[in-house]
């Protein structure tokens, strides 16, 4: 764990969701408030590294997406139920927050955001619209819909690029891998939804990344209003949290165009 996350003063609380489903969050940092999206089986746990680093200069939020950790799992499962629950938080941390996910959680930020939550601006790390995601999904898709969760949980685990810096998780927690995969659809860009993201959004890869995903990411850049890229020289999906955050606060914190001042 990072160093600067095993000082820091965390506030824990739960927020209720659209349906009524608890969503477990911790607090820390001072500022304008961000919210950190995780992938798949992470948890505000695994967050804690970044979020370290980003609370220096904002109150940042983490939390347990639905199923994970701390939080309930009212069924049945809907992504419109996870974008409940991530607008229930961004509203817990406060107005105007900013949006960070890491993974499918930058998917499922964007669908928010598509879908009217909003966002004062947006970063996502490496959403896996990739060849190499959408054959990983193929192959967890049959244990995982005939409830073999262990099974699962194995041939995700076994895919390095599937669960970097991630608790392993428990055979139980697998069965959110479908919510995962549901978020990403059929697994290519979705373009017209990110047409209808209208914040600012910084999409970034790894510079050693899979040239499908560093693809996948500038097909994403293009598709989104006012999108931007960056490449993190020498990262791959496992990004060093101190290469990360000033990339993330420089891009947060930048003073907003004249339109969206008035």
């Amino acid at each position: 764990m990072d160093e600067v996350s095993t000082t820091l003063s965390r506030v824990r609380g739960r927020v209720a969701s659209g349906d009524g489903t608890p969503i477990a969050y911790e607090r820390y940092g001072e500022g304008p408030p961000l919210v950190l999206v995780s992938g798949a089986l992470g948890t505000a746990a695994g967050e804690r590294a970044l979020g370290g680093l980003l609370a220096r200069r904002f109150s940042v939020v983490a939390y347990d997406r639905r199923g994970r950790g701390g939080s309930g799992d009212t069924g049945p499962y809907a992504v419109e139920r996870e974008i409940e629950d991530l607008a229930a938080v961004a509203g817990e941390a406060g107005p105007g927050a900013a949006l960070h996910g890491t993974g499918t959680g930058g998917a499922l930020a964007l669908a928010a955001v598509a879908a009217g939550v909003p966002a004062g601006a947006v970063s996502v790390y490496e959403p896996p619209y990739s060849a190499e995601a959408a054959e990983l999904r193929r192959r967890v898709a049959v244990p995982l819909g005939e409830g073999r969760w262990a099974e699962a949980l194995d041939l995700f685990l076994a895919e390095p690029t599937a669960h970097a810096g991630l608790r392993p998780g428990t055979a139980e927690e697998a069965r959110t891998l479908a919510y995962d995969f549901a978020v990403l659809g059929d697994g290519t860009v979705p373009e017209g939804l990110l047409a209808r993201v209208h914040a600012r959004v910084l999409v970034v890869d790894g510079g050693a990344s899979p040239v499908s995903t560093r693809q996948a990411a500038r097909t994403l850049t293009e598709a989104l209003p006012r999108g931007r890229h960056r490449t993190l020289t020498g990262q791959t999906y496992q990004v060093a949290p101190h290469v990360l955050a000033p990339v993330l606060e420089e891009f947060l914190t930048e003073e907003r165009e004249p339109a969206e001042a008035a």
